[in-house]
């Protein structure tokens, strides 16, 4: 919800001093509305309960880097959970070989590298604070008005909820959560790295451990600016 539309509700509410009570029983309706009550609290159950679950879990990633089309680097981890929840990486490729060529075309290679490494990390780091959604992110962007609910084409078992500002200024992120089997489907972010013109983008899609929890079955970044593309494929989970 914009500053304008902030504004507006806030007027609204003082209406009934002087019309009534009918502006504010239909605001109060407008913000409060039952469903969407419901769909925050199950994904921010689920979420949670995910997350706790995949701690008993390990699986194989793979991480591919892409610079204008062109990959630049695979790369291959087991992953697990550590006690904050916070991913941990085990390499599975073998050493990199020694750079070749002068100490010149070494120190240009190395540059470039570094770069596009960096800015990779900070993509990547900055897909985790969307990915899983956060409980508290997601209750306060709720309380502020900043969710809206909506239907998915062609799936009657599925709600879609956008929404706004809710880990940047004029950020968005929409998830695709499952009525049914109270589980995420998917999720889609418009955001930024330092300022909104270094765009960022993120598309996830989940699928489920049989008889198990949910979980991120790939992943993709797309850093606009410098035309970086990450990817990324979990698979083989396994019990710890």
């Amino acid at each position: 919800m914009n500053r304008t539309t902030r504004l507006s509700l806030s007027t609204a509410l003082t209406l009934p001093l002087v019309f009534g009570g009918f502006v504010a029983s239909v605001e109060y309706a407008i913000a409060q509305s039952p469903e969407l009550q419901q769909r925050v609290a199950e994904v921010k159950a689920a979420s949670a309960e995910n997350k706790q679950a995949l701690m008993s879990f390990n699986w194989n990633e793979q991480v591919t880097i892409s610079l204008k089309g062109d990959v630049k680097k695979v790369q291959h981890y087991q992953v697990r959970l550590g006690p904050d929840g916070t991913p941990q990486k085990t390499s599975l490729d073998p050493p990199p070989p020694p750079p070749s060529g002068g100490r010149l075309k070494q120190r240009v290679v190395a540059n470039k590298t570094d770069e596009y490494t960096d800015y990779a990390n900070s993509m990547k780091a900055l897909a985790q604070q969307y990915v899983p959604p956060d409980g508290t992110l997601l209750q306060q962007a709720y309380a502020s008005g900043n969710i809206t609910l909506g239907a998915v084409p062609g799936n009657p078992n599925a709600v879609q909820l956008v929404i706004h500002n809710y880990l940047k200024p004029q950020d968005s992120m929409t998830l695709v959560f499952d009525k049914a089997q109270k589980a995420l489907l998917g999720v889609q972010v418009a955001s930024y790295m330092s300022d909104p013109t270094d765009a960022m983008t993120l598309s996830v899609q989940f699928s489920q451990i049989p008889g198990g929890p949910n979980h991120v079955s790939s992943m993709d970044m797309n850093g606009v600016s410098k035309q970086l593309n990450i990817a990324v494929q979990n698979s083989n989970y396994q019990h710890n």
